[in-house]
């Protein structure tokens, strides 16, 4: 086997418990571009930058900038994310895992209360307990370095301009704000930023960020060193070992040491296609592997989307999968994940059995995947925040990239105009059970167990054909898989898949999405044994498909104000 050819493959290795390596694509050259981002600013300063001829990676960098400007309660670089690249010339998939880590003083007993038990999350979440290293830099300096084409500097200008001449407050921004607004008494600071006459405004609020805006302009000019040292990285650490709720050390250090990392993307057969997606410190690429591997087996397509069986055996995958997620994973770097016997086909085979057609499992164990360790599962915690974009240019380059700072406006620490994240919430609260050491428990530079799916999907000829992302806490993983069967079993087009109802699950039972074709679901799925409730789902997902003339469509959530553009 050639160098060249051990190159290629390189990133595929994970493949090796479920399925050879997938051919390269043999057309680098795509016959268009086009972005999707969850708020048309950013998708404008995606495109923007395309027609400047800049790269998918130029294109995904300007609109988390940006993102971070007219979309803070969601993401911004005071938090982090997952990018997978998949590049047209060679063929290569790569990802870089640039998630928050724990400072150095965070310890397994971080959100114990002095009775020893976890504390309320509203205890933890607002302040400086929560607030992680943000990692969202590093990654787009890492990102640029190996796959930009326009000088770094000319990425910041959409959103240095936004950020000075001020923005238009957009509805879920204002949503989030008036459901702050009684924690926010205990944080001065922010209000200075996102308040009108000592109260959150209403839509349509044109709102400016002079420091943030001051700040990308030293970072365009000097790099990701001017946010990780220097007087911005000292702003951070006060702002959380002085945080006004949950104060905790945060040092210079912490941030000057941060790296985003290259990791192995995951990949896994379903059906023809070949999907790919992050690995640990994400929880997305195995999980979603785990329920189409678990579904695999029976004919979804033939069923169709409007089948109760269809939605019975996706509700039991789900479940199934998600109790391997919370027991199994967690940071690569300081416990030992089973990554190939998560998604070892004969475990997944295994895994499927347990599902019948004639009544649910009603209860959801973890099961022992090849290589795994003992350990015990320590139980969820609550994700809400997020946003995802995606962008493919004319040299084939596809980008897809999932960004967060965890909760509304992350910990409502604000440090340089830069809303800090609360990512360590994403650790569980109990370090130990039944005398074993949780998986994810908090750990000094340890990064917690994430939702984030960034998704690329190949065809049998090895061209990526599909990518997808979301928004939306724990139910990320299922908005990815519920999308990728809807287009793949069930023939929708990307927009139709991410815009078709959700299911999902709570401590009773399933959750079907409120107000779409998934409420006739209701009474079939109840009759074997499912207990089902409707609820609203805080939803959001981008994605864009190839279609059968070789052009990209992207599509954009029509929950969201989000849209996709060609170029």
């Amino acid at each position: 086997m050639t160098s060249r050819l051990i190159g290629l493959l390189a990133p595929f290795a994970l493949l090796a418990t479920t399925a050879p390596a997938p051919l390269m694509a043999r057309e680098p050259v795509a016959l268009n571009a086009t972005v999707s981002a969850a708020d048309p600013r950013a998708a404008q300063a995606g495109q923007e930058i395309l027609r400047q001829g800049g790269s998918a990676t130029d294109a995904a960098i300007a609109m988390m900038l940006t993102l971070g400007v007219v979309e803070p309660h969601n993401s911004g670089i005071g938090g982090g994310g997952f990018l997978i690249h998949h590049d047209g010339a060679t063929g290569v998939l790569d990802s870089i895992d640039g998630r928050e880590t724990a400072p150095a003083a965070a310890r397994p007993d971080r959100f114990l209360g002095p009775d020893g038990k976890p504390l309320p999350f509203v205890q933890a979440w607002p302040g400086g307990y929560s607030v992680g290293v943000p990692g969202n830099l590093r990654l787009a300096w890492d990102a640029h370095q190996k796959w930009g084409k326009l000088p770094w500097a000319d990425l910041f200008q959409p959103a240095i301009t936004l950020a000075e001449d001020g923005y238009e407050l957009g509805e879920r921004t204002a949503t989030a704000l008036d459901r702050l607004k009684d924690i926010w008494k205990d944080f001065p600071e922010i209000q200075q930023y996102f308040w009108v006459d000592g109260a959150p405004p209403p839509v349509g609020t044109i709102l400016k960020n002079p420091p943030l805006a001051a700040l990308y302009k030293t970072i365009a000019a000097e790099g990701p060193d001017a946010f990780y040292t220097g007087d911005n990285a000292r702003m951070i650490a006060q702002a959380v070992t002085d945080a006004p709720k949950n104060p905790v050390p945060m040092t210079m250090t912490d941030l000057a040491g941060y790296q985003a990392k290259a990791r192995k993307p995951v990949c896994g057969k379903y059906r023809v296609y070949t999907v790919c997606g992050m690995g640990p410190a994400s929880a997305g690429g195995i999980t979603v592997l785990e329920i189409l591997g678990m579904v695999e087996r029976f004919p979804l397509g033939r069923w169709g989307k409007d089948d109760p069986r269809s939605w019975h055996v996706i509700g039991e995958a789900m479940q199934l999968a998600y109790a391997d997620r919370d027991t199994w994973l967690g940071d690569p770097d300081f416990v030992s994940v089973p990554i190939s016997g998560m998604i070892d086909p004969a475990y997944l085979k295994q895994r499927s059995a347990m599902i019948r057609l004639d009544r649910s499992l009603r209860r959801y164990e973890p099961g022992t995947p090849p290589g795994a360790q003992p350990r015990t599962a320590a139980g969820p915690q609550p994700e809400v925040g997020t946003s995802h974009f995606v962008a493919v240019d004319r040299d084939g380059d596809v980008a897809s990239w999932t960004s967060t700072i965890e909760s509304f406006f992350g910990s409502q620490l604000v440090a340089n105009g830069v809303i800090l994240n609360n990512e360590l919430t994403d650790f569980s609260f109990v370090p130990e059970k039944n005398g074993a050491p949780v998986a994810n428990r908090v750990e000094p530079g340890k990064r917690p167990l994430s939702s984030m799916s960034p998704t690329i999907v190949y065809d049998a000829k090895g061209t990526p054909i599909f990518t997808v992302g979301a928004a939306g806490g724990r139910t990320i993983i299922m908005q990815v898989a519920k999308a990728l069967i809807a287009h793949f079993d069930w023939g929708l087009s990307a927009q139709e898949s991410i815009a078709h109802g959700l299911i999902y699950y709570n401590k009773d039972g399933l959750v079907l999405e409120q107000g779409t074709s998934l409420e006739a679901m209701q009474a079939p799925l109840e009759k074997l044994g499912h207990h089902v409730t409707l609820s609203p789902l805080g939803l959001k997902a981008n994605a864009a498909e190839r279609t059968a003339d070789g052009h990209w469509v992207g599509a954009a959530d029509p929950r969201s104000p989000g849209v996709s553009l060609q170029e």
